[in-house]
């Protein structure tokens, strides 16, 4: 068995890492593999910065930010917690489905200890975290900073973002 490969961020907090994540959907699925990453990187020291743009929007919106939810159609990989059975996707259109699965999600996210979306934001933050919205995205969606959660840094272009991402490692979620 090969030795686990350990990074070394060096015996100081600090770090000239960088790391972008742009988030581009507002589904709770696709929300907290963001969030989870910032906050890893900023308990490593990592300058941070999440760039909301189309459906990624929700999760800084004021009037949508709380009621995020998690569909299962099409997503064939959903189980049952606990099981290795597959939830049919036949099923998954059927009314009141996309409650349960939210629902069933946020119990689960719960039980683990991890925040709701706004307070994990919330939490991103106060780590050091900025947080940037997309111009493109805010004008599609007629939207203003005053929409936004007051923390957003400001909503920016994209020439703005690439200046801001420069030299960072950049995912896109």
């Amino acid at each position: 068995m090969a030795d686990a490969i350990i990074p070394d961020f060096g015996d100081d907090d600090e770090t000239d890492r960088k790391l972008v994540i742009i988030c581009s959907k507002g589904n709770l699925d696709m929300a907290y593999p963001a969030l989870v990453l910032a906050n890893a990187a900023l308990g490593e020291g990592i300058e941070t910065h999440l760039f909301f743009t189309f459906w990624g929007f929700d999760m800084i919106t004021k009037s949508r930010m709380h009621d995020l939810q998690f569909s299962p159609v099409g997503n064939t990989a959903m189980h049952l917690p606990g099981r290795n059975t597959k939830m049919p996707q036949s099923l998954s259109p059927m009314p009141g489905m996309t409650q349960m699965a939210t629902k069933m999600m946020k119990k689960q996210i719960a039980d683990l200890g991890i925040p709701e979306v706004p307070d994990f934001l919330d939490q991103i933050v106060a780590s050091g975290g900025h947080l940037w919205a997309c111009r493109m995205s805010a004008d599609m969606n007629k939207l203003e900073e005053t929409d936004l959660r007051d923390d957003v840094e400001g909503i920016i272009n994209a020439t703005d973002f690439m200046e801001i991402s420069e030299g960072g490692q950049m995912l896109f979620i």
